[in-house]
């Protein structure tokens, strides 16, 4: 919940990664009086951008020439960017942490990183105080960017906030597409738990982070109701009027499914997010997928 203190203009906001959910965090800045930054790669990026009244940073995070001129002094810094999409490190996030130091620290870091950094927890509940245990490439990128973060934080002072994310869901992020193409699910006995995020939510949560988030500190962010991947699947299909997928067993998915699928479906875990709710005040729009669905044909 916003207090009127958490409306109050926190200085400039800048942000790194703003797809989807940086223009919804964008958006609850400016409704806060806050002068609006992004850093886009390209004159596509940088027109939807400037559509959104932010001023635009041209910087590819790839590149660290392009970074050099870039100022970040007194900012709050929303890290969104992901790694790149191999290796077992982010040098993306250390190309911009290189650039920040001296007379050009920001005041405040706010990451988004992933539940994924939990590993396969066999369906137990998962605070934020299990040790990580990545089992993918993807999500050793993920610790290896929180690492990098507070290794600099420890170095210069900078407080930062790490929110664990689970998966997310909102308008155009749905499995549409893949309903229709009819592609299988496994059967529910065997598929594991997941937890999810509707994107108003999380945007929610990152500004509250960038307020009320203790430094240091992390947050898992998911709605605190976990299903199974194939109960989301076969919502989704309901939601829009599509034939629930067809469902197969374990084997056989070991055959059919894609290797990024299968990954998924290898780990399992539910996540508790009361550190979210009591510390930084969420209240969420949406609970559960029970009233989160159904706001995605709304919108």
């Amino acid at each position: 919940m916003k207090t009127s203190e958490d409306s109050k203009n926190v200085g400039p906001v800048l942000i790194f990664g703003c797809g989807d959910i940086g223009r919804r965090v964008a958006a609850l800045e400016q409704l806060a009086g806050a002068h609006v930054s992004a850093l886009a790669r390209s004159t596509e990026r940088e027109r939807a951008l400037q559509a959104a009244d932010m001023v635009i940073l041209r910087g590819d995070l790839d590149d660290p020439a392009t970074l050099q001129g870039l100022s970040a002094a007194g900012s709050l810094l929303y890290y969104f960017a992901p790694p790149p999409a191999s290796g077992r490190t982010d040098p993306r996030i250390k190309n911009v942490l290189a650039r920040l130091h001296g007379a050009n620290l920001p005041q405040r870091v706010v990451l988004i990183s992933t539940t994924g950094v939990y590993g396969d927890c066999a369906g137990a509940w998962v605070d934020e105080d299990r040790p990580p245990h990545p089992q993918t490439d993807r999500s050793t990128r993920r610790l290896a960017a929180e690492n990098a973060l507070r290794g600099w934080s420890k170095s210069t002072g900078v407080p930062v906030v790490i929110l664990r994310v689970s998966g997310i869901y909102g308008p155009g992020r749905l499995p549409v597409a893949r309903l229709a193409r009819g592609e299988p699910v496994v059967r529910e006995e065997h598929a594991p738990y997941t937890n999810r995020i509707h994107a108003d939510d999380l945007a929610q949560a990152c500004y509250l982070a960038g307020r009320r988030g203790m430094p240091g500190a992390l947050y898992n962010i998911s709605d605190g109701h976990p299903t199974t991947m194939t109960d989301y699947f076969n919502r989704v299909a309901d939601l829009f009027n599509l034939p629930r997928p067809p469902t197969i067993s374990l084997e056989e998915a070991r055959h059919r499914l894609s290797a990024g699928m299968l990954s998924y479906l290898a780990e399992s875990r539910r996540l508790d997010n009361r550190r979210m709710r009591e510390q930084l005040g969420v209240v969420l729009q949406y609970p559960d997928l029970a009233t989160g669905l159904p706001a995605c044909l709304e919108k």
